[in-house]
């Protein structure tokens, strides 16, 4: 019995040792490709500042490509997740102003993410066109079915769905793609929590007045 119980724990304990490791490096990778780019960036580098082996690191992702390719991966999970989150039933002035904020929060949580998702789209996606063509496409239907069911319900006034979401992603995302830019502006070193929460309000009242949804 415990023997069985010591390689239970023993086995919990690599488990907790691989997470910590996965996150560790994503999170490094994270920061190095956004700062340095895909070409700029190796994966000694990721290896010497998360102070891993690099065999660690080719441990658990083959090349730099897959790690890179990772890395897109997950902040595409997030933004998806808080896609299918809204729905039909849902009344578009808590759904579209909770889906708001959960995008400004990922811009201030994942600003780097952000970033490298940004570039990797200026740059034509090469890494990253099979997701769009695929995971985000759907999503992206299935969101705009759900504004359509709300048009048709008369909660807001009939709008393109398609630009409403484009519309939300660009001025969302703008607080970390261009984060730096806005804080020089506002004479700050960085943005606050304050900054966050001004702009989601900002953005969710232009959105919900411009589709015709009563904010109370």
């Amino acid at each position: 019995m415990k023997e069985n119980k010591k390689v239970s724990t023993t086995r919990r304990k690599s488990a907790d040792i691989r997470k910590d490791n996965l996150q560790l490096i994503l999170s490094v990778a994270e920061q190095r490709f956004a700062e340095y780019g895909y070409n700029g960036t190796t994966i000694s580098s990721i290896a010497d500042q998360a102070q891993l082996p690099k065999s660690n690191i080719l441990y658990y992702f083959k090349t730099k490509e897959v790690l890179y390719k990772e890395v897109l991966t997950q902040i595409l999970k997030i933004w998806l997740v808080d896609m299918e989150e809204m729905s039909a039933d849902q009344h578009p002035r808590e759904a579209l102003r909770h889906y708001i904020i959960l995008k400004v929060k990922q811009s201030k949580d994942h600003s780097n993410a952000s970033r490298i998702f940004a570039s990797e789209l200026l740059h034509g996606a090469p890494f990253l066109r099979e997701k769009l063509q695929t995971d985000l496409k759907v999503q992206f239907m299935k969101t705009c079915q759900v504004f359509r069911e709300w048009i048709a319900k008369q909660w807001m006034n009939p709008i393109s769905p398609e630009h409403l979401l484009f519309m939300i992603w660009s001025s969302t995302q703008a607080y970390a793609d261009y984060g730096l830019q806005s804080s020089i502006l506002m004479g700050k070193t960085e943005l606050d929590e304050s900054d966050f929460e001004t702009g989601a309000e900002l953005i969710t009242q232009v959105v919900l007045k411009g589709c015709g949804v009563k904010l109370l």
